[in-house]
């Protein structure tokens, strides 16, 4: 018992080890550091919780088999082939890392780690893009089309038009202070050292996309009345937190009362208000993550020139434009239409649009090829 209390700490601490390494060495998130954590628990329950110094190939190729096989008693079924591509990499990665640590360096072989890798066929089905669903323009003005009666409702109908028109994700959003939104120019400030949390710490710009007047109006009447009515200061939240209070001096029972001035924790009251208001509506729910699909599909129905692709694409933080028209896609009675309109004439009234698709098609197929080297 002593023996594997002692090999459990030894393993713990350089888990920790790395798990600091990624996080504030190489930058990962606390939703990243949470999936390599939670692979790691999946070989530790595999292996007994024995030392990681006994890794091999053997050991690798039997993980691999205990993924496919092993049934969760919750959900009484096997990990999915996604989930376990995503396990195994992060895995595979942390015993290459380890082969090079001292006290671990003549124990485990990067080359075993090479074992904790699906077939190609399967990595294939794993990564393989499925059809996203995302709300459409009219789905999003009916989610923003319940009834205005409190200023709960003010602020849950302007933080839908906002992520609607911006395509931010929802930590930023959440993290985000009054001061980073340009009311003048309708344009964001997604700034780390504001205290807005964005993916990978990055600086983004970003201007509402003028998807709806409507919209933009929801956002702008909610920004007046934060400044003007309640008196809110730059650095606090443009969405923020309910504020609970007792229903009255003798009952202990909380309610809402109304907003408050404090962040919320996390975006997860935001998913919640999403999926209220989207049963409310009576429309599907879409994560707020969704509405990032509906932006860049709703844009690109618009755009004209090189110059306007690459502006969307930095308005949404993306330093590739391979990235964000990879989110989303097509109805498929949209492509025969689209593909039916393909003019193969070669007459001259339609060269100057022919000459503008050639040169977005070159530039986008030399990106993707790159990647895939």
């Amino acid at each position: 018992m002593l023996k594997q209390s002692k090999t459990k700490q030894k393993n713990e601490k350089i888990k920790r080890q790395y798990l600091r390494l990624m996080q504030d060495g190489k930058g990962f998130s606390s939703k990243s550091i949470d999936a390599i954590e939670k692979a790691l628990w999946k070989y530790e329950e595999f292996s007994y919780q024995e030392d990681y110094g006994l890794f091999s190939s053997k050991k690798a190729s039997q993980f691999k088999q205990f993924l496919k096989t092993n049934v969760n008693e919750k959900s009484e079924k096997a990990l999915g082939i996604t989930s376990q591509y995503h396990h195994l990499r992060h895995v595979k990665r942390f015993f290459v890392w380890l082969s090079s640590q001292a006290g671990y360096k003549s124990k485990v072989s990067a080359d075993d780690a090479m074992y904790l890798d699906l077939s190609q066929k399967e990595k294939r089905q794993a990564i393989s893009t499925k059809p996203q669903k995302y709300p459409t323009l009219e789905q999003v003005k009916t989610l923003c089309n319940f009834e205005v009666k409190t200023e709960l409702d003010q602020r849950d109908r302007a933080l839908i038009a906002f992520t609607a028109l911006t395509g931010m994700r929802d930590q930023a959003i959440v993290t985000l202070p009054i001061g980073c939104f340009d009311i003048l120019n309708l344009s964001v400030d997604q700034n780390p050292n504001l205290g807005v949390e964005t993916k990978f710490s990055k600086l983004i710009t970003t201007t509402l996309f003028k998807i709806d007047k409507k919209l933009i109006d929801f956002v702008v009447d909610w920004y007046n009345y934060l400044v003007r009515d309640k008196k809110y200061s730059i650095d606090d939240p443009l969405f923020p937190s309910t504020e609970l209070g007792h229903i009255s001096d003798t009952h202990h029972t909380f309610e809402a009362k109304g907003i408050s001035k404090v962040f919320w924790s996390d975006a997860g009251a935001m998913r919640k208000i999403f999926k209220t208001r989207s049963e409310q509506v009576k429309i599907p729910y879409f994560s707020p993550h969704k509405f990032r699909h509906f932006v860049i599909n709703e844009v690109k129905k618009h755009i004209s020139s090189m110059e306007q692709l690459k502006a969307v694409s930095q308005n949404l933080g993306h330093e590739n434009i391979t990235t964000t028209f990879g989110y989303g896609i097509i109805e498929e009675s949209r492509v025969r239409d689209l593909v039916g309109e393909i003019d193969f004439s070669g007459l001259p009234g339609n060269r100057n649009e022919e000459a503008q698709a050639e040169k977005i098609a070159e530039i986008l197929f030399k990106k993707l090829d790159k990647n895939k080297l």
